[in-house]
C-alpha cells in the first residue's frame, strides 16, 4: 500500500505538474522506508529475534520517515494553486500515517493512539518551529493542518479502536459459545450412549432375559421329575428345548431389530399386527387385534415407543400370564391410545421387584421419553391391561 500510494503520487506529478512537487530524493527515501517495512514483515527469522520490538519498530519506520521528510525536503516550483501550497504537501504524508495509525488501534488500543497522534504533530511543530524564520512564511496555516491532522487521527484512531474492542468481545463471546457447544455435545453424547445401553438392556430383557427365565424354571421342573416320572420329565425335556431354539430365534430377532427397527420396513400399523400375529401363534393365544391400516405421520421416537410397549406387553402376555386370550388396540384419534389386554393370572403392580424384572421400568422410560403416559391396571386373578397415552400436542 505505501509503495502503491508512492508510485501513484510521483505519476500524478509527472502527468499534471511541469516540474514535479517533490524531487526523486523523496520519492526514493520514502519507497526504501517501505521496502525496509516490507523485508521486516518478510523476514520469519528477524521477526522471531526482535519479539515484542517488532511492531513499534515497523511503526515508527511508517510514520516518522514521512513527517521528518515532508519537512526537511524543499518543494519544487509547481503552477501556483491550492495543491502546491505546503499545507497540501503536508497532507500528502497523510495516508502514509495512516497506515501506522491501523497498526497501533489494532495492536495497542486508545490510549496509545493519543500518544501516536500526539507525537506525529509535536515533531511535525518542533521541525516548523526550527526552521521557522520572522518575515518568511506564516506559521499559521502549518499549524492548523497539523491540528486537523491530529484531530483526524483521534477520530479515525478511536473508530478502529472501538471496532477492535467489539471484534474482540465478539471472539471471545464465540468462545464461550464454541466451549459450551463442546460441553453440550459430550453431554448429548453421553446420553445418547446411556440411552442406547438401555434400550439395549431393554431388547435383551424382551428376548434372552425372557427365554432364560423360562428355560430355568422348566429344568428345575426336570430335574424334579427325573427320578419320579422320568417320562414325564423327557416331555419337559423337550419343551425346554423347543423353548431354547425360540428364545434363540427371539434373539436373533432383536439383535437384528437393534440393526434395523421393523418399521423401517413395515411402518408402525403393519409391525404391531405382525409382531402380535407372530407372538400369539407361537404361544398358542386368541388374538383380538384392532389396530388401524392407516396411521398418521408420527416422530419416529413416537413409533419406536409405540411399538416397543406393545412388543414387551405382547411378549409378557405370551410368557408369563398365562393367558388364553390377548387383545391389542391401536387407537388414533385425538390421542395416541395403546392397550394391551390378557386374560391371565394377572398381578400386584405395587409388589413388583423393578430390579429384577425390567419389563415394566422399561415400558415406563419409553413412555416418559416419548412424553406418554403409561398405565398398568392388573389383580391376581383378573388379568393384566396395560395402556399408553400420548397426546395429541407431545406428537
Amino acid at each position: 500500500m505505501w509503495l502503491g500510494y508512492l508510485l501513484l503520487s510521483l505519476v500524478i506529478d509527472l502527468l499534471f505538474y511541469p516540474t514535479p512537487a517533490f524531487p526523486p530524493m523523496y520519492y526514493g527515501l520514502n519507497a526504501m522506508g517501505g521496502l525496509a517495512v516490507l523485508g521486516l514483515a518478510r523476514w520469519h527469522g528477524g521477526r522471531a529475534r526482535l519479539g515484542r520490538a517488532f511492531l513499534p519498530l515497523a511503526i515508527g519506520v511508517l510514520s516518522v520517515p514521512p513527517v521528518v521528510l515532508a519537512q526537511l525536503t524543499p518543494p519544487g516550483q509547481p503552477p501556483p494553486g491550492p495543491t502546491s501550497s505546503p499545507e497540501a504537501m503536508l497532507l500528502r504524508t497523510m495516508p502514509l500515517l495512516l497506515i501506522a495509525l491501523v497498526l497501533t488501534a489494532w495492536q495497542y488500543g486508545w490510549q496509545y493512539i493519543i500518544q501516536f497522534s500526539g507525537g506525529i504533530a509535536l515533531l511535525a511543530l518542533s521541525i516548523h518551529l526550527y526552521f521557522f524564520r520572522p518575515g518568511g512564511a506564516p506559521l499559521l496555516p502549518p499549524l492548523i493542518v497539523l491540528l486537523i491532522q491530529t484531530i483526524t487521527f483521534l477520530v479515525v484512531g478511536y473508530f478502529i479502536s472501538t471496532l477492535i474492542h467489539q471484534l474482540e468481545q465478539q471472539q471471545e463471546a464465540l468462545r464461550q459459545a464454541n466451549v459450551r457447544l463442546t460441553h453440550y455435545a459430550a453431554t448429548l453424547e453421553d446420553l445418547t450412549i446411556s440411552r442406547e445401553r438401555n434400550r439395549m438392556a431393554r431388547e435383551l430383557h424382551d428376548t434372552l432375559a425372557h427365554t432364560l427365565s423360562a428355560l430355568s424354571v422348566q429344568l428345575e421342573t426336570v430335574k424334579a421329575y427325573w427320578e419320579v416320572d422320568p417320562q414325564a420329565a423327557q416331555a419337559m425335556l423337550d419343551k425346554s428345548l423347543t423353548a431354547t431354539r425360540n428364545g434363540l430365534q427371539e434373539t436373533r430377532r432383536a439383535l437384528k431389530s437393534l440393526r434395523a427397527s421393523p418399521l423401517d420396513d413395515l411402518g408402525l400399523a403393519l409391525a404391531v399386527r405382525q409382531m402380535a400375529v407372530e407372538t400369539a401363534q407361537r404361544a398358542n393365544l386368541r388374538l383380538n387385534l384392532d389396530v388401524p391400516e392407516q396411521i398418521p405421520a408420527l416422530s419416529p421416537a413416537v413409533e419406536q415407543c409405540i411399538y416397543r410397549v406393545a412388543q414387551e406387553a405382547v411378549t409378557n402376555a405370551a410368557h408369563h400370564a398365562n393367558a388364553s386370550a390377548l387383545t391389542v388396540q391401536l387407537i388414533c384419534d385425538e390421542n395416541i391410545v395403546l392397550r394391551v389386554h390378557d386374560n391371565g393370572h394377572g398381578f400386584d403392580p405395587q409388589n413388583v421387584d423393578t430390579s429384577r424384572h425390567f419389563g415394566l421400568s422399561g415400558m415406563r422410560e419409553r413412555a416418559a421419553l416419548a412424553g406418554g403416559t403409561l398405565t398398568v391396571n392388573s389383580q391376581p386373578g383378573q388379568g393384566t391391561e396395560i395402556q399408553l397415552v400420548i397426546e395429541r400436542e407431545k406428537l
